[in-house]
């Protein structure tokens, strides 16, 4: 079904028992983002919270925190029926006859709901502030972690046109409130909007941008979507696609723009090249640590449009899982079919939390040939935002990608270090604080397929075995409890998959590299084939978190490499002394004077138990 607003939505989730209003005085300092952090780790509903401090208007946080309410809200019973949705469509196929051209029909009708519908007259101009009656402080705004450098806006949707092209584009990039009329634009290098201003640099001229907050849902989803460049495939026309009819817009009140004509609020302005960058950050950002402050631009806001009685939409981002995962897994439905059509061995492919989107990409595939692992994985790199993962790990057909401990077990079954994993470079996304250099970093492959004779080393060849692969390779993983101790060393164990999980209190350059090479001689290493170093802050009994903070904390050339017949894993702290320049951020963490704050508040929210 289509939503024409968020607030329909709102009402559906609310009559479904799965959004709860608080009705107790909050604070959108650091507050909300406590309590509905502990709700989206948990599975809860989401939260309008009606009754916020210092603003005349309601906050809505958490209304896509769970695959049901993600799927519910872009119109499928199931995320996975996204894939077959989009597959549907780009197989016009049929044939010639009759009933061929007929089946044709409905998919062609799908298509041409694509472009948006404009209005004379939308909800979100019913308010108008104009020049002084501009002030971003009567929105609330959230501060959401301790160490950010202001209240962010962090679900807008950043409306930009190319000046050259008049190609549209949405995006949903992070804006820090700087001012009563001003915030932080926080386009990435490799963003569409980076490229739109760079543009207008050129042409000499300001860029107008339209900021949307709220709309339904499906568009909110299209924002994040990673659209290839197709013309006229924008996300009006991708949001128009999945609610099955054409997206209302209007045209702006001082910027020549269309903006939705749904939305709760609209920040109508421009960005000016000529003008210096402004600092922004730090940021609690959505791989679980702080983004630094860097330079970004500035956007100034002439106009402020709104409905009557708007609801201010949010999320948060964070240490996994957060409701960011649910987008992430929505997008990986939608663009299956398409990355078959490119890569048509691949069985299906998944980005866990833990890999915080690009750290880490698991895909299956239907294995022909050696070296066919190596091929799919170098394929993806090449697919649009898939260049930035970092580590790819391939594995058979049968293995099901989204069981995070399964697929690890067939990585210590089928990769022996260092001949079944090769290392390369490539771009990463600029938010990855470990990467050799800024954008620029390592990347890992592991091939976790069952190996063909070519690949092991043998004499014969796949073409003499016709019979399939070699028989399965005879390492025995062991779990040893006498573990050796070493400096630094805070707490390590072993799994019975044939992992060594440490956490390390690093102090001096090369730690880290010491410990491997200690731990790789030492008997306790039999039946192991991964080590995993990672901070003193990491709880090794936890599976997620030792693989979130590795994966967050390696550039994959640099800090894995094969100890004896060990894969080490270096995500300890890099150091000044090792060659690394840039500073390293600390982990997202709540002040403990907000935690008990709010846990000694939870019956005052009238909230449940099981979600404290």
């Amino acid at each position: 079904m289509a939503f024409p607003d968020i607030r329909s939505f709102m009402r559906l989730l609310e009559d479904r028992g799965e959004l709860v209003r608080v009705t107790a005085p909050v604070s959108r300092d650091l507050e909300i983002t406590e309590i509905a952090d502990r709700l989206v780790k948990r599975g809860g509903p989401a939260l309008l919270f009606e009754n916020v401090l210092d603003s005349a208007y309601p906050v809505a946080i958490g209304l896509l925190g769970t695959r049901e309410r993600v799927a519910l809200a872009l119109g499928v019973r199931d995320l996975d029926d996204l894939a077959a949705k989009v597959r549907n469509l780009i197989d016009l196929s049929g044939g010639g006859s009759r009933l061929g051209l007929l089946s044709n029909v409905t998919k062609l009708r799908d298509a041409m709901n694509l472009p948006p519908r404009r209005v004379r007259h939308a909800p979100v101009q019913q308010v108008v502030w104009r020049g002084d009656e501009v002030d971003l402080g009567r929105i609330p705004v959230l501060q959401c972690w301790p160490l950010d450098g202001g209240p962010f806006v962090t679900l807008p949707l950043v409306i930009t046109r190319d000046p050259e092209t008049g190609e549209r584009n949405m995006g949903m990039y992070r804006m820090q409130v700087m001012g009563r009329n001003t915030t932080g634009m926080h386009w990435q290098r490799h963003k569409t909007g980076t490229r739109h201003l760079e543009k207008a640099k050129a042409r000499g001229q300001k860029l107008e941008v339209a900021v949307a907050i709220g709309g339904d849902p499906a568009l909110i989803y299209a924002a994040t979507a990673p659209l290839p460049p197709v013309p006229g495939l924008d996300e009006f026309a991708l949001a128009g696609y999945l609610r099955g009819q054409r997206y209302p817009v209007v045209r702006g009140i001082t910027v020549d723009l269309d903006v939705p004509a749904n939305a709760e609020f609209v920040l109508e302005g421009y960005v000016d090249p000529a003008e210096d960058w402004v600092v922004e950050g730090p940021f609690g950002d959505h791989t679980g640590f702080y983004t630094l402050p860097d330079l970004y631009p500035q956007f100034h806001v002439t106009a402020v449009t709104m409905r009557e009685n708007p609801v201010y939409p949010a999320t948060i981002v964070g240490r996994p899982p957060m409701e960011d995962a649910y987008l992430i897994e929505a997008s990986e439905r939608l663009f299956l079919p398409a990355a078959q059509l490119i890569i048509p061995e691949i069985v299906d492919y998944h980005m866990p939390p833990a890999g915080v989107a690009h750290n880490l990409v698991v895909v299956s595939i239907r294995k022909t040939y050696p070296g066919q692992a190596y091929k799919v994985a170098n394929g993806l790199f090449g697919l649009g935002q898939m260049m930035f993962a970092k580590v790819i790990v391939v594995v058979d057909e049968d293995v099901k990608v989204s069981e995070f401990d399964a697929v690890w077990r067939e990585v210590t079954r089928k990769a022996v270090p260092g001949r079944d994993t090769l290392t390369t470079r490539g771009p990463i996304d600029v938010l990855d604080h470990s990467s050799r250099g800024w954008g620029y970093g390592g990347k890992l492959i592991i091939d976790a397929t069952t190996k063909r004779p070519e690949e092991v080393g043998s004499a014969a060849s796949s073409r003499d075995e016709q019979a399939g692969d070699l028989a399965p390779e005879t390492f025995q993983p062991r779990a040893s409890t006498d573990l050796p101790t070493f400096d630094g060393v805070l707490a390590q164990r072993q799994t019975e998959d044939g992992y060594w999980f440490v956490a390390l209190h690093k102090t001096r350059p090369g730690q880290a590299r010491d410990l491997a090479t200690t731990l790789a001689a030492h008997p306790a290493a039999r039946g192991i084939r991964h080590l995993l170093i990672a901070d003193g802050e990491t709880d090794v009994q936890n599976l997620q978190d030792v693989w979130w903070t590795i994966l967050n904390n390696i550039d994959a050339e640099r800090d894995v490499w094969v100890e004896g017949h060990l894969l080490a894993w270096d995500g300890a702290r890099k150091l000044p002394e090792e060659g690394f320049v840039r500073p390293w951020p600390p982990k997202i963490t709540m002040s403990p004077e907000i935690v008990n704050r709010v846990a000694a508040l939870w019956h005052v929210y009238g909230l449940p138990e099981q979600w404290r």
